[in-house]
């Protein structure tokens, strides 16, 4: 078994890898239809980058339910909620 820091290492190699470096193309509410095929009753913010890769916001690790997005800039927090 890994330990914290092994785990946080492995995790953060992982994001890098995914997510580092590309560029976000689209934004958009996940559609009505997406949430029914994934059993959500919220729906909430998809984005595409460059490199063809779909992401969205989940509740929990386990994918129950959309999740809202925070954010911060020069201090200030902000979200976009689930619809």
């Amino acid at each position: 078994m890994k330990n914290d820091k092994e785990l946080e290492q492995f995790w953060n190699k992982k994001a890098k890898q995914v997510l580092l470096g590309k560029t976000i193309v689209s934004v958009n509410y996940m559609t009505k239809d997406d949430a029914d095929y994934m059993y959500w009753s919220k729906r909430p913010i998809v984005f595409k980058l460059s490199d063809g890769t779909t992401c969205y916001l989940s509740c929990d690790d386990e994918g129950n339910d959309g999740g809202a997005l925070f954010y911060s800039k020069n201090g200030k927090h902000d979200e976009l909620p689930v619809l």
